[in-house]
């Protein structure tokens, strides 16, 4: 993957966990690689296509002077995820190396280094209740608005009749495709946030609702607990999920199964009409 690569910037920060490493401060070594396509910088020897590593540099040097933390992991965090957002990479590793740190031994330097990057999810969307598409129009305006989201691309809102609990009005539905920085479980607590504000209330399981949404896939991770499950664990049997997720995003794949969105959509449709 292409990348900018910047070493040994020196740095005055305030880290540290002794009260005189916070008031007198010392010098701090970061390192970093910024991920991202050159293509575009490539083709238009533009450097408003490219990532500055002039600007990239001032901006740590910056950071690391104007905020204080006792420990150089939380530097690493923080300062990882503000270059994320602040640039148009995809992924960032950081290497924080402190030469003077208060060990009293014979050392060279002590490092903490940490990667992050944007992740892959696919978002399910569904209202049945009250204005449905402006509930629905909402759940988009919220991810859209988030630091930690980028929406790549939403599915046309389609109706359909109620899955599971039949008792019901018919439902507006759609997909996302996002990048995040969230970890899948700060992702269904930020969804669930915004399912709150649309005052959604669970009485009935699969029953109406104002405001509906699942993590239907996440990167290639597999989870399965009391709180989450990812991949959905229903997707291959709900045209409502798989019909919109094919037109974003035919040929993502479902990482239990190993089958694309499409074979899982088709797949579905032939059984309808060997069961008709």
């Amino acid at each position: 993957m292409d990348k900018i690569t910047i070493e040994g910037l020196r740095c005055f920060g305030r880290h540290g966990v002794l009260p005189e490493e916070n008031k007198l401060g010392q010098n701090f070594i970061i390192s970093c690689k910024l991920y991202y396509s050159f293509e575009k910088a490539a083709k238009t020897d533009d450097i408003d296509n490219a990532v500055n590593y002039a600007d990239a540099a001032k901006f740590i040097t910056e950071y690391v002077k104007d905020n204080v933390f006792k420990l150089i992991e939380t530097l690493a965090f923080h300062l990882a995820y503000e270059l994320l957002k602040r640039y148009d990479i995809s992924r960032a590793d950081i290497r924080i190396e402190k030469p003077s740190a208060p060990i009293g031994l014979p050392f060279e330097t002590v490092a903490a280094e940490i990667s992050r990057k944007w992740n892959r999810a696919y978002i399910g969307l569904g209202s049945n209740i009250g204005d449905r598409k402006a509930y629905m129009d909402t759940a988009v305006k919220e991810l859209a608005s988030d630091d930690n989201i980028r929406v790549m691309q939403v599915a046309d809102f389609i109706e359909t009749e109620p899955y599971g609990y039949k008792e019901q009005n018919k439902f507006l539905n759609s997909a996302a495709k996002i990048e995040t920085l969230y970890s899948p479980y700060e992702l269904l607590h930020r969804l669930q946030d915004i399912e709150q504000k649309a005052h959604r209330e669970r009485k009935i399981h699969w029953g109406p609702r104002t405001l509906d949404m699942d993590i239907l896939m996440y990167e290639d991770i597999i989870i399965n607990d009391e709180n989450l499950v990812v991949p959905h664990r229903d997707m291959a049997n709900r045209e409502f999920v798989l019909r919109p997720l094919c037109q974003i995003d035919p040929y993502a794949v479902n990482a239990v199964t190993g089958k694309s969105v499409k074979q899982m959509y088709d797949e579905l449709k032939s059984n309808e009409k060997q069961n008709k």
